[in-house]
């Protein structure tokens, strides 16, 4: 790969979102752990950390993956409520400034941040922004599906941070798994200049399309074992208007 000296995005502030979880069910499992990790830009660092009392048991399988019990959520975590609400209300204050969200797989964590705010009575991070989209967020898993779309093997985070080359302490905790998929965003923008030098509200709608686009690809595959498979297009997370609505995969 060729650096693009252009690239502005990746040049200037981004802020990386993460969570850790009781489940891998956006519309059911709650918020374990958090992090919302603001990097580069000439700046220094700023991370912040949370822990929750989810309110429920966490499974031994989801333990296994981040460490956290329920003895010590229930010990050590705050309100879920709280919690929620100081990350909604952190990323609302960055999109509104037009500083791009980098979350790792969005759909996933941007989803379930949405049914935690309206299962705990928090304003959603939608209706935060005065009738703007949840935008710009930048999902280094949609850009790698799209630049590099015939390769083989795991597209998972720690296999992406090998792929490009970034560092990736620690991971299954939020902060580094927040830092690593930063680091995966600002390596994509400068290596390659269609994205880097991309406007980020473009980019944003790009990948709006390109997510759609993988996602019907990956419904064709599976429907070729299974008649019924269905894979949500939307991103960067499922509206809440289309529970219900859409088919179970």
């Amino acid at each position: 790969m060729t650096a693009c000296v252009n690239s502005l995005w990746a040049q200037g502030r981004m802020v990386a979102f993460d969570t850790e979880t009781t489940g891998v069910d956006a519309e059911k499992d709650r918020v374990v752990t958090a992090a919302v990790v603001a990097v580069g830009g000439g700046q220094a660092s700023d991370s912040r950390t949370w822990m929750a009392d989810p309110g429920v048991e966490i499974p031994e399988q989801a333990t296994a993956i981040h460490g956290v019990t329920t003895d010590q959520a229930r010990a050590e975590g705050s309100d879920a409520a709280e919690v929620v609400e100081d990350i909604t209300a952190a990323l609302a204050e960055q999109l509104g400034a037009g500083v791009p969200v980098v979350v790792f797989n969005a759909r996933y964590d941007l989803t379930l941040l949405d049914r935690e705010a309206r299962r705990h009575g928090v304003l959603p991070l939608v209706e935060r922004l005065a009738g703007l989209d949840v935008a710009p967020v930048i999902d280094p898993l949609v850009l790698d599906r799209q630049i590099d779309r015939y390769r083989r093997g795991s597209r998972k985070l720690p296999a992406l941070a090998a792929h490009y080359r970034v560092r990736h302490e620690s991971a299954h905790t939020a902060e580094a798994d927040a830092l690593a998929a930063a680091r995966i965003a600002w390596r994509i923008g400068t290596d390659h200049a269609r994205i880097g030098g991309a406007d980020l509200l473009k980019l944003h709608d790009a990948q709006v399309s390109w997510a759609a686009q993988q996602a019907a690809g990956l419904e064709e595959y599976l429907r070729r074992t299974d008649p019924e498979a269905y894979v949500e297009p939307a991103w960067p997370f499922l509206p809440h208007s289309l529970v219900g609505a859409s088919r179970e995969g």
